[in-house]
This record gives C-alpha cells, sequence and structure tokens, in this order.
C-alpha cells in the first residue's frame, strides 16, 4: 500500500503528526509513506524513526509560496507518477479537496468542509482538542478509531553523543540544568504573533533561579532566529550558558538531558514534549489546552490579556517552585 500525506505547516505541526504516523504503520507495517512537507521543516523528520527504516519519504513543497500553474502541474505529476492508493490531508478549503481529486488517488481523506464533494471520507473537523488529537482524527477515515498515541521521536545516536558531549563542555553533564527558549520563528513574527516573551521578564526568571537554585545552571537554547534575544540575556545574566545545536535532531537531544525546559509556543516546546522533559510554556494568544497534552509534567502558562509581556516573571516563578 502506498500513501501519501499532505502536511504543510511548521516544524511543530510535524512532530504533532507524527502520532498519526505511528498508527498508520501500525495498521500498515508494510506501507510506503510519503510526507509532502515545506522545505522549512523538513528537518523534523530526522526524529522519526520512519524515515531512518525506508518506511517513509519526504518531499519537499512550498505551499507557502505563490505557486503558478507550471508548479501545481509539476505537483500533480509526481504525485499522479507515484500511484498511491489513499492520500490524508491537513487542509480545510474546497481548493485542497479539488487538488486530491485533481491527484486521481482513490481514497482520498480531509476534514469536512467546503470540498467535501471532492473526498471519498470526509472526517469532522474538532479543533478544541490538542492538535495531536485532531490530526489523528483523520485516521477515521481509513476506520482507524483508536486513542492518539503520544508523542514520541527517534534519536540518532550521533545525536545523543553530541548532547552528552556539549554538557561536558558546558560543565552541566553532571548538576543537570534548567534550558530556556524564548524566541519564535521569523514566519510567526512576520504573520504577528506574539509568541516572544519580553528578555526583561526573563532576566528576573533567570536572576531569580540562578539565586535560589546556584547549583543548578540556566542554559538559553539558541537557533539563528532568536540570536539578539540570547545576546541580550548574554549580556544582562553572568554565568548563563549558551547552547546552539546545529539540527533538530541534536536540539531534542539537548532537551532530553534538562531538568527543566521554560520556553514558549514554539517548535522546541513540541520537542519537549515528546522527549519528555517537564516543561513550563509561555503562551499568549493561543491556547494551550489545543497544544499542550493533558499530563502534569507539560504547564501552560496563558496570559490573562492575550498578551505574552503580561505574563508576569512572578507567576513562571511560582510555577517552577511549586512544581
Amino acid at each position: 500500500m502506498r500513501i501519501l500525506a499532505l502536511v504543510p505547516g511548521g516544524i511543530g505541526d510535524q512532530i504533532l503528526f507524527f502520532p498519526t504516523l505511528d498508527d498508520l504503520k501500525r495498521y500498515y507495517p508494510q506501507a510506503q509513506i510519503d510526507v509532502i512537507v515545506e522545505p522549512r521543516s523538513r528537518g523534523a523528520y530526522q526524529t522519526c524513526k520512519y524515515l531512518h527504516d525506508k518506511s517513509l519519504n519526504t518531499i519537499a513543497f512550498d505551499f507557502k509560496k505563490r505557486n503558478g500553474l507550471p508548479d501545481w502541474a509539476n505537483f500533480l505529476g509526481i504525485v499522479r507518477d507515484r500511484e498511491y492508493d489513499a492520500v490524508i490531508s491537513l487542509g480545510q478549503r474546497w481548493v485542497v479537496g479539488l487538488l486530491l481529486w485533481l491527484t486521481g488517488i482513490p481514497t482520498r481523506i480531509s476534514y469536512s468542509g467546503d470540498g467535501d464533494i471532492f473526498l471519498t471520507q470526509p472526517v469532522p473537523l474538532n479543533p478544541q482538542q490538542y492538535a495531536a488529537a485532531m490530526y489523528h482524527d483523520l485516521l477515521k477515515g481509513l476506520g482507524i478509531n483508536d486513542p492518539c498515541p503520544e508523542l514520541q521521536l527517534t534519536l540518532l545516536k550521533e545525536d545523543i553523543q553530541w548532547a552528552d558531549k556539549e554538557q561536558q563542555q558546558q560543565g552541566i553533564k553532571d548538576s543537570g540544568y534548567i534550558l530556556i527558549h524564548g524566541g519564535a520563528s521569523k514566519l510567526s513574527q512576520a504573520k504577528g504573533l506574539d509568541k516572544i516573551y519580553p528578555s526583561e521578564s526573563w532576566q528576573q526568571i533567570i536572576e531569580q533561579l540562578q539565586q535560589k537554585q546556584p547549583q543548578l545552571p540556566v542554559a538559553l537554547l539558541s537557533g539563528p532566529e532568536d540570536r539578539e534575544l540570547v545576546s541580550q540575556l548574554v549580556a544582562a545574566c553572568p554565568g548563563v550558558k549558551v547552547i546552539s545545536p546545529p539540527d533538530i535532531g541534536k536540539t531534542a537531544a539537548i532537551i532530553g538531558g534538562a531538568n527543566l525546559m521554560l520556553c514558549t509556543d514554539s517548535a522546541p516546546m513540541h520537542l519537549a514534549v515528546a522527549v519528555k522533559t517537564y516543561t513550563i510554556a509561555l503562551f499568549g494568544p493561543t491556547d494551550p489546552e489545543k497544544l499542550l497534552p493533558s499530563r502534569e509534567q507539560f504547564i501552560g502558562i496563558k496570559s490573562p490579556t492575550g498578551k505574552m509581556a503580561d505574563i508576569s516573571p512572578q507567576t513562571v516563578l511560582g510555577k517552577i517552585f511549586s512544581a
């Protein structure tokens, strides 16, 4: 059986789709699965075990780009040539349904909406639940009604070794550490999404942590899109560590070694959930219940006003020290 999945969105969306892949492979262990993913998010599959056993393949397509007719024709040509038996898509708009119909794939599954006429198995959309469970609902179109499995990642040996070496170089291997990620993607910022917690507030939190728990180092998780925030915190908070993993797998490994992850609504938050690190995440306009599973070790703090800056450092510290 050949199955195609259309999964637009960021790295977090891909990780949230992993439980759906897990059940697909459980019910169809011999299936070859192809996932069409945006180029910016393709690296997420470095942590997916099915990529490494060759039963899953990723195909890059920039859904966000202003694609012309030649781009869409090429897209359809690639899909038609592979003769898939079933396709699953996260899209709901009628144009998504039309696109699936044009592929000629016999079993077409997506959320109910204006494009139902083009689908063979429309699935009711329930957005009032954890996003991974919402994605997993699409498997009902294949007659799979099991509960959504927990997020899981596969960490390669070289990623674990890199994290171990980094911990030793930073002097935090034996002590453990608190890891902070306060940034957000440029795409989120371009969309005007409020996902960045002010550096002044992070500074207050770090200073209190250093004062009350001096034996537990604080490390900043730094990526190419949040270097300005990290530079501000390094200048303001002497003794803070900086860790800059080069890819998703090593990021997940360094998160997995942390005693506590403090972060905003971001891809590293989903990595922390997947590697089962105790996590306190800050949310502005988004809903924690839709982006964090209902587990005691994953705590969401939502702004009372919908603005990240209005989450007080005292509120965050209260959650840390009561954990």
